[in-house]
């Protein structure tokens, strides 16, 4: 389990403690829901450059491979602390996990 799972755990005294399993998918549907928001934040960015014109353009190819690019680029903005929302969500996760046992 890691330190942050073990520090938020160690807070919450839940009725039912969800096992360290339960707990590490839960903290990664978190920063999987925070990495989808920056991809949803960064992907306009992309969208306004025009590129087919450009002497390097990466025609059909660049067109397919820009959305895994952001998607890629947005995860390692949220491994790199991203905008915070993480732990939020984590904690909330847990609160209704809590309120529906």
């Amino acid at each position: 389990m890691t330190s942050a799972i073990q520090a938020i755990a160690t807070r919450h005294s839940l009725a039912h403690t969800p096992d360290a399993a339960d707990e590490a998918k839960t903290w990664k549907a978190a920063t999987d829901f925070e990495a989808m928001t920056i991809n949803q934040l960064v992907e306009p960015m992309f969208s306004t450059i025009d590129t087919s014109k450009d002497m390097f353009s990466g025609g059909a190819g660049e067109e397919q491979l820009k959305p895994m690019l952001v998607n890629e680029m947005a995860k390692e903005m949220q491994k790199a602390g991203g905008l915070g929302l993480a732990q939020p969500i984590y904690n909330q996760m847990l609160k209704m996990q809590e309120d529906s046992k």
